[in-house]
């Protein structure tokens, strides 16, 4: 629990940035053009277009521009010198940048602000759903990991109520901007009082320690069978540097595990769930809202968002990851179509640029929607799959690829999204449900289930995979060979045991 808590600094910059725009002494101060529109009401803009801003967007997308090259340099810390150091230093970052933003005095300062945080935001990201993954038992692993996706929607919450508090005050965007180091005190305090991985501590050479952990966290004295595929992977792992990591997961016995980090971050973010997280209450002012009421709607959307995200913690390793997938993806495509609609042929019949309350009650309804089918599904399985699907040797770097990938587009989208909604007005909606349709589609076909499969053991569902089998050629023929071989060999060893412990229960004393 306290692990998957360190996410949620993350989560509290997603759901603070939106509040932030639309407070008029942080418009006045940073971006006075976007408040001559929303609070003077100088300019003839399209209601569409009033936050339409490049300097704007940039800030908002800078953290996850810096989080993409430090996760690259994420995976080199983990590896070295172990998860939990990781996750310390991604704490401090996180100080560092929140008292930045916090006291930033022009927008040099409140950049680099956002640049430090992000750095701390890469290294958590690549080391959290690392070390989950390794810690957790396989028939917990979905939910546990899932954790790590509720911390998000916890910490989007809580930026949503304290918005809503301090949007009154002169000084209000520097306390929500400024909070986000209080969360990171959670990051550190469980960086230093959980154990190191078990993995991680058999890739280090520390054997022994990892044995003991492992005790520890499974709860019982005989891990030996356990132990020794992570000392096997281990071997495996140790005769590739990180470098030659990177270069393996290139090579086509890892070309699906390659692709799916890459594409699952790609559709993660083109459901269109952050340009909506990131300005929720810039799209509602847009509609006509005030900016109270705005808020308002944030923290409604924000607790569907959470209790949903509870739901996939529940039932994901009883239901799967791919029903979650599937089922969300006729969820969120009809949501985002009815919004797209119901922009196109009610928003332009008022002159004042404002829908009526009862229309804007329907499209916060159907957003509630969609932001519960993503909460239990691609949000937290684009976390959950990539950290399943790794060998060992190639862990570190495959997670180090996903993060980036994910902050790569989530920074397309924060920088664009304005933008489209400006060019594009309703279509944008209707642009996402397309999105919705592919990625549904790839789901079904190309993502197999790893509901309590050992982590040490998915590849092989790759090699048995009707495509991914003829995409990583004569390799997957000699994956199926070593694990079959495995399989015989550990319950060979399992008998063993088994005879030995009952020899020595027969024993008279």
């Amino acid at each position: 629990m306290l692990i998957s808590a360190v996410r949620s600094p993350t989560g509290y910059d997603i759901g603070v940035t939106g509040g932030v725009h639309s407070m008029a002494s942080f418009q006045e101060k940073f971006f006075p053009e976007i408040y001559e529109r929303t609070q003077l009401g100088v300019s003839d803009t399209s209601p569409y277009c009033k936050y339409d801003n490049q300097v704007l967007q940039t800030f908002t997308s800078t953290m996850f521009l810096a989080g993409m090259f430090s996760s690259l340099v994420a995976a080199t810390v983990c590896r070295k010198y172990g998860r939990k150091p990781t996750m310390f230093l991604a704490a401090c970052l996180f100080i560092i940048g929140a008292g930045l933003q916090g006291g930033a005095v022009n927008l040099a300062m409140l950049f680099l602000g956002r640049c430090i945080l992000g750095f701390g935001v890469g290294f958590a990201n690549t080391a959290v759903p690392m070390y989950l993954s390794e810690v957790a038992p396989a028939q917990y692993r979905g939910g546990l990991n899932i954790l790590f996706q509720f911390a998000v929607t916890f910490g989007i919450l809580v930026a949503g109520l304290v918005n809503y508090g301090t949007q009154n005050f002169a000084a209000g965007w520097r306390v929500s901007l400024g909070l986000a180091g209080a969360f990171a005190i959670v990051l550190g305090v469980g960086s230093l009082v959980l154990p190191e991985s078990p993995n991680s501590l058999v890739e280090r050479g520390k054997v022994a320690r990892g044995r003991a952990v492992l005790q520890r966290l499974r709860g019982v004295e005989d891990v030996e069978a356990e132990l020794e595929d992570m000392i096997e992977a281990t071997e495996e792992a140790s005769r590739v540097t990180l470098r030659q990591s990177y270069s393996f997961m290139f090579h086509r016995a890892n070309a699906p595990q390659l692709i799916i980090d890459i594409i699952i971050q790609f559709f993660q973010q083109f459901t269109g769930i952050n340009a909506i997280m990131f300005y929720v209450p810039v799209l509602f002012n847009s509609l006509g809202t005030s900016r109270k009421t705005s808020l308002l709607n944030t923290i409604i959307i924000n607790c569907i968002n959470c209790a949903s995200t509870m739901v996939a913690v529940l039932l994901v390793d009883r239901f799967g990851r791919r029903f979650f997938l599937l089922e969300a993806g006729v969820q969120m495509f009809v949501s985002q179509l009815i919004v797209g609609i119901v922009l196109a042929t009610q928003f332009g019949k008022y002159e004042d640029g404002q829908l009526p309350t009862g229309t804007t009650v329907g499209v916060l309804v159907v957003i509630c929607v969609f932001i519960s089918s993503f909460a239990w599904s691609w949000g937290p399985m684009g976390w959950l799959v990539p950290s399943e699907i790794h060998t060992l040797e190639t862990r570190p770097a495959g997670m180090a690829i996903a993060v980036a990938a994910n902050f790569l587009f989530t920074f397309v989208i924060g920088q664009s999204f304005l933008s489209m909604l400006c060019a594009m007005k309703w279509g944008v909606f209707i642009f996402f449900a397309g999105w919705v349709v592919i990625m549904t589609l790839f789901a079904y076909f190309l993502i197999p289930e790893t509901k309590g499969v050992p982590v040490e053991r998915v590849p092989i569902l790759f090699a048995r995979h009707a495509l991914w089998s003829r995409v990583m050629g004569p390799v997957s023929l000699e994956i199926i060979e070593r694990d079959a071989t495995r399989t015989v060999s550990r319950q060979a060893a399992a008998d063993q045991r088994a005879a030995a412990n009952g020899a020595l229960k027969k024993e008279p004393l």
